[in-house]
């Protein structure tokens, strides 16, 4: 049983939004991932995409390691994680000389594929 893990930090968009593209592609194999990556119109596909590829080409490396050989596009999501990471913090002018905080919230992913579903 062949899997592998990558994992994308501090990527500047916060985790509410990129678990609504996670959702999606969680449980699929990855050629249906790429599809639904490729159509989607948010902003952290790009970013999803390119991990994607890293677990896939982390799989490929692992198994030629092991002298072996895998069909990447039929391996399946087994889990996606989307957790907080550091939030940074701005300061904006606001009425009556007050200022106002602004949460610059990050993200942190991480992606387990398998060659087995469960």
């Amino acid at each position: 049983m062949a899997s592998a893990i990558a994992r994308l930090r501090h990527l500047q968009i916060a985790p509410r939004k990129v678990r609504l593209v996670a959702d999606l592609i969680r449980g699929k194999t990855v050629a249906e991932a790429r599809d639904i990556l490729a159509f989607t119109p948010k902003t952290c596909r790009l970013a999803l995409t390119k991990l994607l590829a890293s677990v896939v080409a982390n799989a490929e490396s692992a198994a030629t390691e092991r002298h072996q050989t895998i069909d990447a596009d039929e391996m399946v999501i087994r889990a996606i994680q989307v957790n907080q990471g550091r939030m940074r913090a701005k300061y904006r002018a606001a009425a009556r000389g007050r200022s106002v905080r602004i949460r610059s919230r990050s993200s942190h992913v991480d992606i387990v594929i398998s060659d087995q579903p469960e």
